[in-house]
């Protein structure tokens, strides 16, 4: 079989535009793989900011495998599995039908350093690979959030990172996990993968988690809905010397915060989670490659198949980001498929 010159990539040409650009696809250089993507997965929370132009177009891209700007055009995407087709001369941690992850947008070859790949298990499928990104952005929230044995969590928004934490959180040594989720099949989703209790958005949210936890606020909350106004809340539904874990990248969302009363008496802790730097509690012991070593032997481990709620072929990818833009609820997770 000859192989490709060519490789097909999704660009958004513009907010909320979509379109195909063939590029060339060049052999591998001595430290470099060339693979055919099999499956790629779409980041619901910040991959859709992006889409509908609503990141700082000054801002600078924090991959190598991406290209353009977010003030359009742009190459964006990192969840990608794909299979080694051919690997340069100095290339000695990879070999021809490998399985991979990378780091990169959505596109049906490339051709990329060997260090950007990550060997997967051969027993888990790309479909199944493609949460290796989110699983990592999980484990950095469930260090950031320092849970101890016994404690209550809750969690805001059942996207999947959302529902990854959950998981994570009870294997971690959380008594009790409360999710606050505004769409029913998400709350039965989260029940499912270990959630003790789903509730809605409500204005006596903080009035019910003390209902359920013996009068005390909840110990720590996530916030990982991509709503500003969870974060209020989230704040409102810890208890004192609790703390709040915010994995959502709010974009140019505006966020308003009442940060007297509660906030201030009662010494609460606000922390950012992102999953490029490792908590600093664990540095001394954890670097990224033991936090990709712990991806590998989770993944096998938790409860992902449900949290497919799509597959769409790549030539279809427009219609994926239309549904996720306009029908969110009736989404979890959308896997692309290359063949």
């Amino acid at each position: 079989m000859t192989p490709p010159t060519t490789a097909r990539a999704a660009w958004f040409s513009a907010p909320r535009q979509v379109e195909f650009r063939d590029e060339a696809l060049v052999l591998p250089g001595p430290g470099q793989v060339q693979a055919v993507v099999r499956a790629s997965a779409i980041s619901h929370g910040t991959e859709m900011l992006v889409y509908r132009g609503e990141v700082d177009p000054q801002l600078p891209l924090d991959l190598p495998t991406l290209a353009g700007g977010f003030g359009f055009p742009i190459k964006f995407g990192y969840a990608c599995v794909a299979e080694i087709t051919a690997v340069g001369s100095a290339v000695t941690s990879l070999a021809t039908g490998d399985r991979v992850f990378a780091l990169h947008p959505h596109q049906s070859h490339f051709c990329i350093g060997a260090d950007l790949c990550r060997r997967l298990p051969a027993q888990l499928t790309p479909e199944l690979g493609v949460f290796a990104a989110n699983t990592e952005t999980a484990i950095n929230l469930v260090h950031d959030a320092r849970i101890n044995l016994g404690e209550t969590a809750i969690v805001f928004g059942q996207g999947v990172v959302g529902l990854l934490v959950v998981q994570l959180l009870k294997r971690a040594g959380a008594a009790q996990i409360i999710v606050v989720e505004p769409v029913p099949a998400r709350r039965t989703l989260a029940l499912q993968v270990g959630a003790d209790v789903a509730l809605a958005p409500a204005p006596t949210l903080p009035e019910q988690i003390r209902e359920l936890n013996g009068g005390r606020g909840a110990d720590l909350a996530v916030e990982v809905s991509g709503s500003p106004a969870a974060l209020q809340t989230a704040i409102a539904c810890v208890m004192p010397e609790g703390s709040v874990v915010v994995g959502s990248w709010y974009g140019h969302k505006p966020v308003q915060l009442d940060l007297g009363g509660h906030f201030h008496r009662g010494r609460i802790t606000l922390r950012s989670s992102q999953v490029g730097q490792l908590s600093p509690e664990v540095t001394a012991r954890w670097d990224h490659s033991r936090r990709w070593e712990t991806v590998l032997a989770w993944l096998p481990q938790l409860q992902l198949a449900p949290l497919i709620s799509h597959h769409i072929p790549f030539a279809r990818i427009a219609d994926a980001y239309r549904l996720i833009d306009a029908q969110p609820e009736q989404v979890v997770q959308v896997v692309i498929r290359y063949n």
